[in-house]
């Protein structure tokens, strides 16, 4: 099957051809680094990589860059409220952000260059666009001459006259032109500076990433993303002053995430609804979240709310469900699969797990489309608790292929990870030991999975003695606790909701 993705530059589906055959180049403009993660931050960064993923397991070597915003207006004044260093204050929050998306099961991306430390490559790339024509020197400013670029607006479909209708240089403004753009701002008392050709000063936003793409990926690179918000002007500066001053192209393919939304409306300060990362893995289990987020395509405006996340968990529940049948039944692990000594009776298992990847691939290569690809899981789940309602003793080869498939396509979309969140382990965990502790007094066993084993084997004991209270209440606390007891004939099985 053939790869197809949404291209933002030409506005249509394309085959993705990439630059150099078998690897794929991407980068993804990272956060500014003033406070916490947010959830929009998680939304768009969940999606590159899943896309990631994928690309992994189409057999692509990728290599993914993300840089991190650490001089900004907004972190200078942020640290300057604070009285401290504006580079010590974004290193502080550099690493709470990555560590925040850790826990929330995102994969880090190969490379995270900094502006602060590109600076450099940045006054390169400024005097190369200088002496090209495209850009000016004006009492220690640059700026980049907007209209001596003749593609300006190919990205977002924005037209030079059309902008001009209402644009104007604000006083103080050293401009020739009102949409003409920093791309060095000279020093100004409290600020971080760096020397250049044009005096003490400090880059602008966009060039960083016309910069560190190019220095880490070559020009041109495969794939360039990043929020729907930064299509203009950010994402259309970067193209302006890459061309510029290399006369190359960019970058092959755009890709922008939807912008999510909150109980409706959009995410935003004045409003009050910006959820921070930290504050919703209290809350929700991260694996909950990420479920939630592959469910809406990553070009759609996804909206955030309680009803949608309990449903993610319902649908995981039952994810999980038929993973622990597999893993039980598949006892033998060769997983080589002779389709001619498989017999009639489940011969229909294997059609349904080869429909499985078909139906995942066919959605994954049509524009990476999560919601179809989910679908297909879900449809697998259904089939499998039909066939094993119906077929009692299936072959454990079978059984053993169905489950390493199911993993390898579940895994694209991040799911059945370590849960890195280590504090609400532990929370659970003293909880159960707390509740073996009402029933035993001297409780060895120090792990979750052991501490429920010795309390299915406390409520059994409590059950021959018809102790049916203790039993009930051992069954409900578990409950509370987020873990579920099925009793059947061959004994009693706990699993996590």
């Amino acid at each position: 099957m053939v790869l197809k993705i949404y291209n933002s530059l030409t506005r249509k589906k394309e085959e993705f051809i990439p630059v150099e055959k078998g690897k794929v180049k991407m980068y993804v403009c990272g956060m500014t680094v003033y406070s916490d993660a947010h959830i929009g931050h998680a939304r768009t960064y969940f999606a590159f990589d899943v896309i990631r993923r994928y690309l992994d397991y189409k057999g692509y070597v990728v290599t993914y860059v993300q840089n991190i915003t650490d001089v900004d207006d907004k972190i200078i004044i942020a640290a300057n409220k604070e009285g401290i260093d504006a580079l010590e204050y974004s290193k502080r929050f550099t690493d709470r952000c990555l560590q925040d998306l850790d826990k929330l099961g995102i994969r880090r991306a190969d490379l995270y260059p900094k502006a602060s430390e590109t600076i450099p490559d940045m006054i390169e790339m400024i005097k190369s666009i200088i002496n090209k024509d495209y850009g000016y020197e004006s009492d220690g400013d640059v700026y980049f001459s907007v209209n001596k670029f003749k593609d300006y607006g190919k990205l977002s479909g924005q037209k030079l006259e059309d902008l001009m209708d209402g644009a104007r240089i604000k006083s103080g403004d050293e401009k020739k032109n009102p949409l003409d753009f920093a791309l060095w701002k000279k020093s100004r008392p409290g600020e971080p500076s760096w020397d250049s050709p044009w005096g003490k000063g400090r880059p602008g936003w966009h060039i960083e990433c016309s910069t560190m793409s190019g220095k880490h990926l070559g020009l041109p690179f495969d794939i360039h993303g990043g929020g729907m918000d930064l299509r203009f002007p950010h994402h259309e500066n970067e193209i302006a002053q890459a061309e510029a001053a290399t006369g190359k192209n960019f970058a092959n393919y755009w890709m922008h995430i939807g912008l999510l939304t909150v109980n409706g409306e959009k995410m935003s300060k004045s409003l009050g609804n910006i959820i921070n990362v930290k504050d919703l893995i209290k809350k929700w289990d991260p694996e909950v979240i990420r479920l939630f987020f592959s469910q809406a395509h990553y070009r759609s405006p996804p909206d955030f709310n309680e009803k949608s996340l309990e449903n993610a968990k319902k649908g995981l529940i039952k994810v999980y469900r038929i993973k622990e049948k597999l893993e039980n039944l598949s006892i033998n692990k060769s997983y080589i699969i002779n389709k001619e000594t498989l017999s009639k009776e489940d011969e229909p298992y294997l059609k349904i797990i080869e429909e499985l990847k078909n139906n995942f691939e066919k959605a994954m290569d049509d524009d990476f489309n999560t919601p179809l690809a989910v679908s297909s899981i879900f449809e697998f789940v259904n089939k499998s608790n039909k066939f094993f309602k119906e077929n009692t003793n299936p072959d454990r080869n079978l059984c053993g292929y169905a489950l390493s498939e199911f993993f390898k396509l579940t895994n694209i979309l991040t799911l059945f990870q370590p849960n890195l969140v280590e504090s609400k382990d532990d929370i659970i965990f003293n909880k159960i030991l707390d509740l073996a502790k009402k029933y035993k007094k001297e409780v060895e066993e120090n792990n979750i999975e052991n501490l429920i084993d010795l309390l299915l084997e406390l409520r059994e004991n409590a059950r021959i003695k018809k102790d049916w209270k203790t039993a009930d209440t051992i069954r409900n606390e578990l409950d509370k606790i987020g873990f579920e007891i099925q009793d059947t004939s061959e004994g009693a099985f706990w699993r996590k909701k």
